[in-house]
């Protein structure tokens, strides 16, 4: 239900008491702009994006504030990835509220504020002020401690995922050039036992030079019992009948050890990362709170726990379902029902972690197995009951740490997750 209380007195907060700044971000320079109450205004003017600049321009609020006798002061900007880091770190430990303009809002704004949809910096600043009075922005929440090590642990190892992924596929090609019947035998080229097979045996003619009761002695070893004879038949039978191509075979072997130094070098990297993740959690208070949930782990939870900042910085669990973009509307007009859907205007990476956290939650034993199966015995897709889960469970999350509780193994006996529902 729309609160009309509360947006009336952020929108009063935001004329009546503050100075609003806005800033249009860019690699080398800031456009900013000050607006006081009663229409006094500063005209758009940049600075440079970096300390000085940062300086010059927080002499002018300061010079603002004091002559209008203000007691608040709000920067806003829209969000624009890391060139807003400088201004992030500048406005730290200052007396202001940070908060962020989605793109989508301003980009409407545009054509409303002069009938015209052309795009300035300094038109920019002040479409943002106009956004920001009314009352329609995030406050933002910056990362801070073992907080901020997650996010950037977070998103490091996935970035090492996705390049994981690109060697695999770049040597699943190759083997397919090699020796096609081993990448239909063995579909996972990541694991350990792949890639030992990869780099002794990376073409028919070699593997035919060992003997089967040799071949089925080294899976075994290297998979440490879990295969052995039948996929070492299968292989080495594979061999005999393979029609992997023969010509330039020494270039392309010279690529795939190449690629398989990379694969385990970034395996041990990711290793690395997840175990950096698991000291980094120790510093989170309510950690254990949230790893009560079973199926959420110290990978997932560190990179939820990275993207949100700090759960107990959020007085309301709208807000958070709101910056992980799972916040719903819906398209209606007369007696048109649209359906409703998900918004999607938030971070992606915590709606990403969030699916995955949904489908461990609703396998046999887990907490939202049931809310799941309700959802689909109405008729609603697998995907869109998953992205409902995802949604139910950040809200989970939320009523944990707000309540400071733990998550028992089933839902009808976590109070906090009633509340949440």
């Amino acid at each position: 239900m729309y609160n009309t209380r509360v947006k009336h007195q952020k929108r009063s907060f935001v004329n009546d008491k503050a100075l609003i700044s806005t800033v249009d971000i860019a690699k080398d320079e800031l456009m900013v702009y000050i607006r006081c109450p009663f229409g006094e205004e500063v005209k758009p003017f940049k600075v440079t994006n970096n300390y000085q600049g940062l300086k010059e321009y927080w002499a002018m609020i300061m010079l603002y504030q004091k002559r209008y006798r203000l007691q608040e002061i709000m920067v806003g900007f829209e969000s624009t990835g890391i060139y807003s880091e400088p201004l992030k770190n500048f406005m730290m430990d200052k007396a202001v509220k940070l908060v962020q303009i989605n793109p989508m809002h301003t980009k409407k704004m545009k054509d409303i504020t002069d009938n015209s949809p052309g795009q300035t910096d300094s038109k920019d600043t002040r479409v943002i002020a106009d956004i920001l009075q009314l009352g329609h922005y995030l406050s933002l929440v910056v990362p801070e401690g073992a907080a901020a090590q997650l996010r950037e642990l977070a998103h490091a190892r996935e970035n090492q995922m996705v390049h994981q992924t690109r060697i695999v596929n770049q040597l699943e090609a190759l083997m397919f050039k090699l020796f096609p019947e081993f990448v239909q035998i063995i579909k996972n080229l990541s694991t350990k036992t792949a890639q030992y097979l990869m780099s002794k045996y990376p073409t028919p003619q070699r593997l035919k030079e060992v003997g089967l009761e040799q071949l089925t002695s080294e899976i075994k070893k290297v998979s440490r019992g879990q295969l052995g004879e039948d996929l070492a038949r299968r292989i080495y039978q594979a061999s005999r009948e393979s029609l992997g191509t023969k010509e330039a075979q020494e270039s392309m072997l010279l690529e795939v050890n190449y690629l398989l130094g990379q694969l385990i070098q970034t395996g041990q990297f990711i290793e690395v990362l997840e175990k950096k993740m698991a000291d980094a959690l120790d510093g989170i208070s309510y950690a254990g709170n949230l790893l009560s949930i079973k199926g959420i782990g110290v990978v997932l939870l560190g990179g939820v726990i990275g993207e949100v900042g700090d759960f107990r910085k959020y007085r309301r669990q709208s807000d958070i379902v709101k910056l992980a973009g799972l916040d719903l509307y819906e398209m209606s007009s007369g007696k048109y029902h649209g359906l409703r859907r998900i918004s999607k205007r938030g971070r992606w990476f915590l709606r990403k972690l969030l699916f995955y956290g949904a489908l461990n939650v609703v396998r046999t034993g887990g907490i939202l197995r049931d809310y799941y199966q309700r959802l689909i015995g109405r008729g609603m897709k697998k995907i869109k009951a998953l992205v409902a889960v995802s949604r139910k469970l950040l809200r989970i999350m939320f009523a944990l740490v707000r309540d400071n509780t733990y998550c028992h193994q089933k839902e009808e006996q976590i109070n906090p997750v009633e509340v949440a529902a």
